[in-house]
């Protein structure tokens, strides 16, 4: 049993954080490949392997892309939503020089659960890397279009779900919030 790999496992997990701050400055693309490849990676179901990954390092792509999502979500049944999408100053990937969008499979046993597990894969290969990234869920209100979603190249047959965005961090992350750890019940 390898304990000291483990330890180094559960503190990248532990060191994670969302960042929304990044530097002005593309991420080398050995970091990117492995990133990726960490994703490629994540369990599945049945093995299916139903993503797809949209690399965007297009900057005018990415604002268009913030600003799509924003008046979609002015849009939104909720007020509070809705005043974020009018927020000039709000960009839903943060100024982040990378965005991999993630789609999956329609016709998967379980494409959404699965491009979760890559997500989380590629998120922890950033931190192992000391990179920033932030999940992106606002993205669906880009998604939302289909007229959008052609923007993207995405193969015929993938639904996307989220996306996250990726840089080279301003600061370290902060130490994260305590966690409740009573939420657990053995049963032996």
């Amino acid at each position: 049993m390898n304990t000291v790999l483990g330890n180094i496992v559960l503190e990248t997990i532990k060191d994670r954080r969302s960042v929304r701050k990044y530097q002005n400055q593309q991420i080398k693309d050995e970091e990117l490949k492995m990133i990726i490849e960490a994703g490629i990676y994540a369990p599945t179901a049945n093995n299916d392997q139903p993503w797809h990954f949209t690399v965007i390092q297009n900057q005018k792509l990415i604002e268009h892309m913030n600003e799509e999502a924003k008046k979609s979500m002015q849009t939104s049944d909720v007020s509070w939503m809705r005043e974020m999408g009018k927020n000039e100053k709000l960009n839903i990937f943060f100024h982040s020089p990378t965005v991999i969008v993630v789609s999956g499979r329609k016709t998967a046993i379980s494409p959404l659960v699965d491009c979760c597990a890559a997500i989380q894969n590629m998120l922890l290969a950033a931190e192992s890397m000391d990179i920033g990234t932030c999940w992106i869920g606002l993205a669906k209100f880009f998604f939302a279009n289909p007229k959008n979603i052609e923007k993207l190249n995405i193969p015929e047959g993938y639904q996307p779900y989220y996306a996250v965005s990726i840089g080279y961090k301003t600061s370290p992350n902060n130490k994260g919030p305590e966690r409740n750890k009573n939420v657990v019940n053995y049963i032996k």
